[in-house]
């Protein structure tokens, strides 16, 4: 039996918002806004050039049930342009535009399959020989329930078993936990792949067979950083080739900038140009944190008295000079001593923070989210994680009450 290749991609959050996202020129903020559809742009270009046996796409199309119409355009013509190259498209639906959300529906073309709510399978012939597809789309928002062991086991060695699966693996809870499933449940059905989505982040759970997490095709917020992509799949009873395809137009990462003996500030901003130029040549548009590790004490001093938001529009203002768009959204520091004690007070601080509540912490800063003018770049404080506000707040004593002080 020949190989059969095809593109796994899961998470497109077409049309996403970018919630919190402030101080960027008007024409960065659109490229950003429209981020989600330029990525999937490339993947439909790269599907047209290289013409795979299929195309997988594995829930989550759309950031929303409601499905933006302009979001539903542009996937809609995607879908058309495949059509047109007769390259089949199996997708299923997820949490975020499960079937019961309420839109203005656009009719999809004939190569696309689309998987109702209960599990059911779909056979393709493919040059390769034949591919059953097993799989299903969310009916509602919240599938907590199990569906794994609603999907039929192979019965054939004969062509190639694929399962498409939105979920969790059990004991994940990086995401919203939704359909889930342990690893075993799934090579028990003796698949010769499992196709997955729901996870934003790459991971290959298993080889041979492989069960995969493609990511998705466009980073949205600074805990999504890093290339994203999708992946460039070739499997045979033999073996699976992956090969991971870059999407990304503008991507978020963090840049860790050695700032050991630095005196002056020019000295710090040409630091600063140098790896961030770098990562300019290596990705194009960028949204990052810098992180000045290796402070010693006369880098340490240098800084002491500014004031970071001083220091974040400076260093922003200089990265105009670059040749590719580069906007810094947070900074941070690392001193070279780390194993430095926080004086008694400063560790009593952190102590009492680590204590605190959601409830706590929203007490503490409700000032700071009535106020008519602030609270307007304001994100809900139930989408902040209280570990980051913990542990960002631990770093802001730590930097301003060293021990002995």
């Amino acid at each position: 039996m020949e190989s059969i290749r095809f593109i796994h991609t899961a998470d497109l959050h077409l049309g996403s918002p970018f919630i919190g996202m402030k101080g960027l020129r008007k024409e960065h903020w659109k490229k950003l806004k429209d981020s989600t559809l330029d990525a999937f742009d490339r993947l439909v270009q790269y599907a047209l050039d290289e013409k795979p046996d299929f195309v997988l796409i594995v829930g989550d199309i759309y950031d929303g049930e409601d499905r933006s119409i302009r979001a539903q355009a542009r996937f809609q013509q995607g879908m058309q342009q495949l059509w047109e190259q007769r390259i089949p498209v199996i997708i299923s639906y997820g949490n975020h535009d499960h079937l019961g959300g309420k839109w203005t529906r656009f009719e999809l073309p004939k190569n696309v399959h689309a998987f109702d709510d209960s599990v059911s399978q779909f056979k393709l012939e493919t040059a390769g020989g034949p591919v059953v597809f097993t799989g299903f789309s969310y009916g509602k928002r919240h599938v907590s329930e199990s569906m794994v062991e609603q999907y039929p086991t192979a019965q054939s060695a004969e062509g190639y078993q694929i399962g498409l699966l939105h979920g969790s693996l059990e004991g994940d809870s990086t995401h919203a936990v939704y359909a889930p499933f342990k690893r075993e449940q799934l090579l028990s059905k003796q698949y010769d792949y499992w196709a997955l989505g729901h996870i934003h982040k790459r991971q290959e759970l298993h080889r041979e067979p492989s069960i995969i997490y493609p990511g998705n095709i466009q980073g949205r917020h600074r805990k999504e950083s890093g290339a994203k992509g999708f992946y460039d799949v070739t499997l045979s009873k033999r073996e699976t080739l992956l090969e991971f395809i870059p999407t990304s137009v503008v991507q978020f990462d963090q840049v860790a900038i050695a700032i050991k003996g630095i005196l002056h500030m020019n000295e710090l901003l040409d630091a600063c140009r140098r790896e961030l130029g770098r990562l300019g040549q290596a990705t194009g548009m960028a949204i990052v944190d810098i992180v000045f590790t290796e402070l010693d004490a006369e880098s340490f001093q240098l800084l002491a008295e500014i004031p970071e938001s001083e220091l974040l529009e400076t260093l922003q203002e200089e990265m105009d000079a670059l040749d590719h768009f580069i906007w810094i959204q947070h900074i941070d520091f690392q001193r070279a001593d780390t194993g430095a004690e926080l004086s008694p007070l400063g560790a009593a601080l952190v102590q009492t923070m680590d204590g605190w509540s959601t409830e706590e912490w929203k007490a503490v800063l409700k000032d700071l989210y009535r106020h008519p003018k602030s609270s307007r770049f304001l994100e809900s404080l139930e989408d902040h994680s209280v570990a980051d506000l913990q542990l960002a707040a631990a770093e802001k004593i730590q930097r301003s009450m060293q021990a002995g002080e």
